[in-house]
């Protein structure tokens, strides 16, 4: 990266607007977040409507920095009521929460911000410094590694979104029939349109994202009774934010080391995201404590460790979206949408034709994390006073977003048709245990998949193995081939391993 583009990209972060939307993204995202039941992912998708009207880096700056202010903020309601207000911070719940039974709720709270802001900045790090680095190497790319690279991550997050693998591909093949909607990229001839016109277009992903994501969570809250009353929430004592924390830091460097590490490393996988890293890292850091039999008492050095990657993840998430246009997780997959809907093709020819922008968007990064110091102080002080608000109050007012922004898409009825079906969909499927995310990445990659495929089969004359002929692409493929062979030899071991099991218990009775 040269001197000149990183100016060109300060310049461009510390405009009014940019700055603006940073900020004022950061407090969506602390409000969000801190509310029982309303996820990061969730307030990123209600944030779509609201970029129509932006250019392409505050837009993406406002879901930054609304996403990583929501993440770390997810850790007030599991701290203080014990219900996880993100996946990610679901790994620690229980260990922040018996800090504050013991009365340390201020220190648990300052973890959570002041660590989760550390590991994001190390991300930021690792992002702005391999980001052109790989775009650089990519350029080099087919349409045979794309093709590949699209395959990876779909496949590794139907894996690891969820507990059952074959949920996980079902989401997936949901997502990716719903993206052959509309006209033929190729031949141009309608494809399951019904003859309904709203449907040559193809079914827009940001109806289905608002619905599947917050939509099904109105329904969700409705059918659990989730109140978010705060009326259990346990005496708190004296809160000092940040009081201590740099002992803490001081006790435990190589927890943070580790966390921010493992959450950058987690989190670059294309399809993964960084919800997964925090629990890795907290596993992990059990595993290697001198004191295992602390965890779940009360003890800070797992929760430095598991903050530590929640945010790490998150900024390394987007390297496999803004290199490749592969999305790291649900949230950058609708990143990666709105870019598409302003015209921005996330890839290594940006990083050629217009460096600063991903640079600028990079930068976004480090002010958002900054940010979280200041925000954090502020927060864990009105923590008590956030968690009390009613989710009477909150409910419509995110129901009237859910409408205004389905209806905006195109200015039809027919968004908020397909929002209300997607968030009974999304509902269903969450009772059920079927993941969302998946469909929303088969949704989003399905088109990229049925390109780079379609291009690689006319540039090989039909012929499969030239899918493995160039270096990286037999690598990448390989590699596939590979996951998908494991997970069938787990599924067998697994079924080979239940059938005695099962037919003990039929044979037991008799």
């Amino acid at each position: 990266m040269s001197a000149d583009t990183l100016l060109q990209a300060l310049s461009i972060v510390f405009q009014v607007d940019v700055l603006l939307a940073i900020l004022l993204g950061a407090v969506y995202g602390l409000f969000i977040g801190a509310l029982p039941g309303l996820t990061a992912t969730m307030s990123t998708a209600l944030l779509v409507p609201v970029t129509f009207y932006m250019a392409p880096v505050p837009a993406i700056a406002l879901i930054v920095s609304s996403t990583a202010m929501a993440i770390s903020a997810g850790d007030m309601p599991g701290t203080l009521l014990r219900i996880p207000g993100t996946p990610a911070s679901a790994a620690y719940t229980d260990e922040s929460y018996q800090m504050t039974l013991k009365g340390k709720a201020s220190t648990a709270l300052s973890i959570g911000f002041f660590f989760s802001a550390m590991g994001g900045l190390v991300g930021a790090t690792v992002l702005l410094v391999t980001g052109p680095l790989l775009a650089k190497i990519s350029l080099n790319f087919s349409s045979f590694e794309f093709f590949w690279l699209a395959v990876l991550g779909l496949l590794t997050c139907a894996l690891v979104s969820g507990s059952d693998a074959a949920r996980g591909f079902t989401s997936l093949l949901i997502g990716l029939l719903i993206s052959t909607v509309g006209l033929d990229i190729t031949t141009g001839a309608p494809r399951f349109v019904f003859g309904q016109m709203e449907l040559m277009g193809g079914v827009s992903f940001i109806p289905v994202m608002i619905g599947m994501f917050a939509f099904s969570e109105i329904l969700r809250g409705f059918t659990t009774g989730q109140t978010g009353s705060g009326a259990e929430m346990p005496k708190l004592g004296k809160i000092v934010p940040y009081q201590g924390i740099f002992g803490l830091f001081r006790k435990y460097p190589f927890s943070f080391v580790r966390g921010a590490s493992l959450g950058t490393a987690v989190g670059a996988l294309p399809g993964i995201g960084g919800d997964l890293a925090a629990w890795i890292a907290y596993g992990m850091s059990k595993r290697f404590s001198k004191t295992p039999e602390k965890y779940g008492t009360g003890h800070p050095e797992g929760l430095i460790e598991s903050t530590s990657s929640n945010n790490a993840g998150l900024s390394s998430a987007w390297i496999p979206a803004l290199v490749f246009g592969i999305p790291g997780d649900a949230v950058t997959a609708i990143a990666v949408g709105v870019l598409f809907m302003k015209g921005v093709n996330p890839g290594p020819r940006l990083f050629v034709e217009n460096p600063s922008m991903p640079t600028a968007i990079i930068l976004c990064f480090f002010v958002a994390n900054l940010l979280l110091f200041p925000l954090g102080f502020a927060a864990i002080k009105l923590a008590r006073h956030v968690l009390s608000i009613p989710r009477s109050v909150i409910v419509p007012i995110i129901l009237v977003c859910c409408f205004l922004g389905s209806y905006a898409v195109n200015n039809t009825l027919f968004g908020v048709w397909v929002m209300l079906i997607a968030g009974v969909v999304g509902y269903l499927m969450e009772r059920n245990g079927f993941p969302i995310a998946p469909v929303i990445l088969g949704l989003v990659l399905g088109p990229v998949l049925e390109r780079n495929f379609i291009m690689s089969m006319q540039i090989s004359g039909g012929n499969l193995l030239g899918f493995f002929e160039r270096p990286i692409a037999a690598f990448l493929g390989v590699v596939v081939c590979l996951i998908l062979v494991a997970t069938a030899v787990r599924s067998i071991l697994y079924f080979r391993r239940g059938a005695p099991g099962e037919k003990d218990a039929v044979q037991s009775p008799q």
